[in-house]
């Protein structure tokens, strides 16, 4: 992974850790702390062949079972700890909480949180990346961004911005907290229906 060569030779160590237990949250878990070594663009090529030996043999009937099966992430349990600063179903899987706590949230269509700024003393901030489906995220005052797999967002602390999936897509990122000193999130007003409606689909804004 850490020299790019993900070809027939990699895949076949793949799936010898798959023969002998990996299971898919683990290697999902493996090459998230990876990425931090090797890069993104490289482990980014990994996630994609990881999902395509890692695929379920039962096949999906469900959009949520569908968009489950399409990236080596879990999807987790429901959001509940915070469905209250979220219109709609999110879920939360913690991939880890060592170093740098690395969490995969997915948004069910239309689904998005409020408006809210992370706060930090020194440091902070947030960065997602985008792993499946279509998204929006937006910072107060500017213009919705459309998000699609492989985008990167940095957020910086102070920053007011929300982001979530577009009305017609299920939508995954991976969540990135920046350390920082007293890092907290301030949570404010949601993101209204009437704010949402005016956002275009398939990546373009209205």
């Amino acid at each position: 992974m850490s020299q790019g060569l993900t070809d027939a030779s990699f895949r076949f160590h793949l799936e010898s850790a798959k023969k002998n237990g990996i299971t898919k949250t683990e290697i999902a878990e493996i090459l998230t702390h990876a990425a931090f070594y090797a890069g993104w663009p490289k482990a980014w090529a990994a996630f994609r062949l990881a999902r395509e030996v890692w695929t379920e043999d039962v096949p999906a009937q469900t959009a949520g079972e569908r968009h489950a099966a399409s990236m080596i992430f879990p999807v987790g349990a429901p959001n509940d700890a915070y469905a209250k600063y979220f219109i709609g179903q999110s879920y939360l899987a913690p991939l880890t909480n060592e170093q740098v706590p690395i969490h995969n949230v997915t948004f069910e269509p239309a689904c998005r949180n409020n408006w809210h700024i992370h706060r930090a003393d020194r440091g902070g901030g947030q960065i997602l990346v985008c792993v499946c489906g279509r998204g929006w995220y937006q910072e107060a005052g500017k213009p919705a961004q459309a998000l699609a797999p492989g985008d990167v967002v940095n957020i910086q602390p102070g920053v007011k911005h929300w982001h979530g999936a577009q009305k017609d897509s299920w939508f995954s990122h991976l969540s990135i907290g920046v350390p920082g000193e007293n890092a907290s999130t301030e949570w404010l007003e949601p993101v209204t229906d009437e704010a949402y409606a005016k956002l275009g689909s398939h990546g373009a804004a209205q």
